[in-house]
């Protein structure tokens, strides 16, 4: 591999970059934006009571059986994701109860029969209990005793000599499964257990959640920076060849920017792979469609085939390129992600109920490949749209990754257009989720009676209402320039920015050994069990 400059970097000196703020430093709140909050803040209210009523010290509310569900290995998942935005609206009643509650979970053993994910329980639980610590002031140390168990728990993931840990450790037995797993699970564990060693002094945490992320970025991968997304924690080989900014390859990505920021980590191998995946991504995976020219990610398959496929999950992109454009001074990269915000909104307001869905195929000149045959109504609708829903995939899960996007954009421009696009996911929320008990997501974001998913998922909680809320909220509170939010949407305290981020260089921490990958199958996309089965139900699988 030939080492090249990024052509669309501002270099300062020899390859080095002024690091530049996040956030516009003239944000204007309009006058009806309280209003907004507001109603924000009543959903949250609502959801969390209806939880409390039907399913207090429970993983997940069922908002159609009034019932609950443990699907986060029974540890009140939803009381402990939901801690963060408590905090930030001011919730401090809420707050306090669901500290009493976190300071009592017992994460010695899982509370149900299924194995833990390492990576669901590094975001949620573990994140969200550091996360609150530091939002309280450092008030309540208990928060991070309850941190060190779950992780000290979760560390048997690494208990086999491996540098990638499994993806899955039994509790009550303390053994890893054995299995493949995916670069999200292995690569997005740094800003958690950073943030536990801090608070710890006992840096192997941080230590075993980095060597993961410097042994995926050493491989030499399918294409420059951009990680295979399989990965085999007993070999540590990539499985497969499969590129994607969308799940299982997703917050990987996202941290590798996120990690330099919070940790002000001097080595510049994260800041240039992420730097490198972006510029490949611009040159390989970028795609405008035929109609509507919305400019989107392709997938690239095992093959070298360009799938023209997105997702809600990796509509996260445009949110993570702003920041990491920012840091590094890059107005080209910033363009290229309000884009890329612009066409992920483009599938919330083209539908019925103007909510995205799951994923979406679309058409451009290179071809028209989506892994699936769409409909002739699929087709009139691309027609009309430049893109459309893809089959199987026409649901809402509640996920924030386009609302998370919005956050970034607006508070990154000032452009109020972002303001009224949270403002009209409001409205929508309020119109189509509305559950007998709480909110719920809905099989068909394009039909008016497609019925309620049974589940409220915690990131509704944690992520969805608080980057709604944050949207309308003053902006010097949690400022992007001051706390950086791990893939869950728990914020951390950030260190002042360094003057520099990456060394400005495009491939440089690249291996020059030819990319290896072994044969297998990759792990699920991790939903809940009991949301896995409702989805194959549904889908007839």
């Amino acid at each position: 591999m030939q080492f090249r400059q990024l052509v669309l970097l501002a270099c300062v000196g020899a390859g080095s970059v002024f690091a530049g703020p996040i956030q516009n430093r003239h944000l204007v709140l309009p006058k009806d934006a309280a209003t907004h909050k507001q109603a924000v803040e009543k959903i949250f209210l609502d959801s969390y009571a209806a939880y409390k009523q039907f399913a207090f010290g429970h993983d997940d509310l069922e908002p159609v059986s009034e019932t609950f569900t443990d699907g986060r290995n029974g540890w009140g998942a939803s009381i402990v994701d939901a801690m963060t935005t408590m905090s930030i609206m001011g919730q401090n009643d809420l707050f306090e109860e669901a500290v009493n509650f976190a300071s009592k979970i017992d994460f010695s053993i899982s509370h149900t029969t299924d194995t833990t994910s390492v990576f669901e329980t590094s975001i949620r639980y573990l994140g969200g209990l550091l996360s609150a610590f530091e939002l309280s002031g450092q008030k309540h140390p208990i928060l991070v005793q309850k941190a060190t168990q779950v992780a000290d728990k979760m560390s048997q993931a690494w208990s086999l000599g491996n540098v990638i840990p499994y993806g899955f450790v039994d509790f009550n037995t303390s053994q890893p499964t054995i299995d493949t797993s995916n670069i999200a699970e292995a690569g997005t564990l740094t800003l958690e257990w950073s943030t536990l060693s801090k608070h710890t002094g006992n840096d192997t945490y941080r230590k075993l959640a980095e060597n993961s992320v410097r042994h995926i970025a050493g491989l030499t991968p399918p294409l420059p920076g951009l990680a295979a997304q399989g990965i085999d924690p007993t070999s540590g080989n990539f499985v497969g060849a499969y590129v994607s900014w969308g799940g299982g390859s997703d917050s990987y990505f996202e941290y590798l920017i996120k990690y330099p920021r919070l940790s002000n980590i001097n080595d510049n191998i994260f800041a240039d792979t992420w730097a490198t995946a972006v510029d490949t991504s611009m040159r390989v995976l970028a795609r405008t469609s035929t109609v509507g020219n919305h400019l989107y990610l392709a997938d690239q398959q095992d093959d070298g085939t360009i799938r023209h496929i997105g997702s809600h999950l990796a509509c996260f992109h445009a949110g993570n390129w702003l920041m990491g454009g920012k840091m590094m001074n890059n107005q080209t990269i910033v363009d290229f992600a309000l884009k890329l915000a612009d066409a992920c909104w483009n599938t919330y307001e083209s539908t019925l109920t103007g909510i995205g869905m799951e994923a979406f195929g679309f058409f451009s000149s290179d071809g028209n490949f989506t892994g699936a045959t769409p409909t002739s109504d699929d087709l009139a609708f691309y027609a009309q749209h430049g893109f459309f829903l893809y089959p199987g995939s026409e649901y809402y899960l509640m996920r924030p990754e386009v609302l998370e996007s919005n956050f970034y954009a607006w508070r990154v421009t000032g452009d109020t257009k972002y303001l009224d696009r949270a403002a009209s996911a409001v409205n929508s929320f309020n119109k189509w989720l509305k559950a007998p008990a709480g909110f719920a997501g809905i099989w068909n974001v394009n039909e008016a009676n497609s019925g309620f998913i049974d589940d409220m998922e915690s990131f509704w909680f944690a992520e969805v209402l608080k980057y709604l809320y944050l949207t309308f909220d003053d902006p010097n509170h949690i400022s992007l320039d001051e706390w950086v939010f791990n893939t869950e949407a728990h914020p951390f305290k950030a260190p002042p920015a360094k003057a520099t981020y990456g060394s400005g260089i495009i491939g440089g921490g690249s291996s020059f050994a030819p990319f290896k990958s072994e044969s297998g199958e990759l792990p699920e996309i991790s939903f809940a069990p009991v949301l896995r089965k409702q989805i194959k139900d549904q889908l007839g699988l």
